[in-house]
């Protein structure tokens, strides 16, 4: 890939350290967004926000580091196995669009989880604007507990990986409806024969994301070299 056009946002308060300035870098060339480029942007620690690629660029913190998992050497913890055990009932399905009453199991999992976010209050259309992308559309995996929806996992495809782009769920369900969403997007890369799950940014100062080190094998991004 040639040298690329950056663009920097404007610094303001991060979402995840109350103390830091969050700052990230854009991609700027349209023609860089596609399906085969994205790949190699999230080798490299890049995400995308809808249309948008960019990744952290903050002046005086490096605390967001890209995690990966690696397909081919994951290996369950007996936490996970007994998850999946007690999810056999469950079932799932990759789809193209949301079901039509995906905002009241959205609006539910922001009320209970995360109204001190940038996505609250929920909002369809903001919503929308952030997990679709003109030049690669998402799938869609939808959990049931019978006919009743209860997660739903938006997960990106590129030619050798799945991207974990967002999950939302109801915050009142018995079992770890997160980790239960990785773990079958891990399964959705063996059916498909995929390389490797992106899992987005680690930051180990965050008690919320700390569910991502749990799974096995994972890389993290560290001086543009994945170690682990």
């Amino acid at each position: 890939m040639h040298q690329i056009k950056i663009g920097l946002s404007p610094e303001h308060s991060c979402s995840y350290l109350a103390e830091q300035q969050e700052r990230v870098a854009v991609v700027l060339e349209q023609e860089l967004h596609t399906e085969a480029n994205y790949e190699v942007f999230l080798a490299n620690g890049f995400r995308r926000s809808g249309n948008m690629i960019y990744r952290p660029h903050c002046r005086s913190c490096q605390a967001c580091q890209p995690i990966r998992l690696c397909i081919a050497d994951i290996h369950w913890s007996k936490s996970q196995r007994r998850l999946l055990n007690k999810a056999r009932h469950l079932t799932w399905e990759l789809k193209e669009t949301l079901d039509e009453n995906w905002f009241v199991l959205y609006e539910r999992y922001i009320n209970a989880r995360h109204q001190s976010g940038s996505m609250y209050p929920a909002n369809p259309d903001l919503f929308t604007d952030f997990i679709f992308a003109q030049w690669m559309p998402p799938k869609l995996l939808h959990l049931y507990d019978n006919d009743k929806l209860i997660a739903v996992a938006v997960t990106d495809c590129v030619p050798n990986a799945l991207s974990a782009f967002y999950t939302f769920y109801d915050p009142d369900y018995p079992l770890s409806l997160g980790t239960l969403c990785v773990l079958l997007q891990i399964q959705q890369c063996q059916k498909m024969q995929k390389d490797w799950l992106y899992l987005g940014y680690q930051i180990d100062e965050c008690p919320a994301m700390n569910y991502k080190v749990r799974f096995q094998r994972h890389q993290k991004l560290v001086n543009q070299r994945w170690q682990g």
